[in-house]
């Protein structure tokens, strides 16, 4: 067995598709499985969907695909910026196509998450003023609320009292 220390690293030939993730600078390969998550993710585009959620489109058309599977596949496209995870409090991170910087609403009552409608603002960390030495490098804001039809749901049944 030869030490890995001696062994020469060879050039990656330019025919394979690779990409360099954002953290880690490692390259990562395309693969089929990863195309599958990301049709799935622009299939359910619009309703910020779970993991679960991805996985059980995924698995309805390929049963051979694993939920771990799944599950690394969406870090690594975060990690490449190709979607959105949004984290949410007390509840499953959701995925997101739109992959740029911007605001997400909560229901309370559904848990359903939307985009919300209002410029984001980048230069909001420089209204924050810090006295224990913290760097701010971005921010994430979710509003919580009642969406539309949980809010005309609850007027329904109050008006039935």
């Amino acid at each position: 067995m030869r030490p890995t220390a001696n062994r020469r690293r060879t050039p990656i030939p330019a025919k394979d598709v690779m990409t360099m993730t954002a953290q880690t600078a490692a390259p990562t390969r395309n693969t089929v499985q990863r195309a599958l998550v990301m049709d799935a993710v622009r299939s359910l585009h619009g309703t910020h969907p779970t993991s679960a959620d991805i996985y059980e489109i995924v698995h309805a058309e390929h049963p051979h695909v694993s939920r771990a599977t799944v599950y690394r596949n969406l870090g690594v496209l975060a990690e490449r910026g190709e979607i959105l995870r949004v984290e949410v409090p007390n509840g499953a991170d959701r995925y997101d196509l739109r992959a740029t910087p911007h605001y997400h609403l909560k229901c309370q009552a559904c848990g359903c998450v939307l985009d919300a409608d209002m410029p984001y603002h980048a230069d909001l960390a420089d209204e924050l003023t810090d006295t224990h030495g913290f760097r701010v490098t971005g921010h994430t804001i979710l509003f919580t609320g009642l969406c539309a039809e949980c809010r005309a749901a609850a007027q329904e049944a109050a008006i039935r009292g």
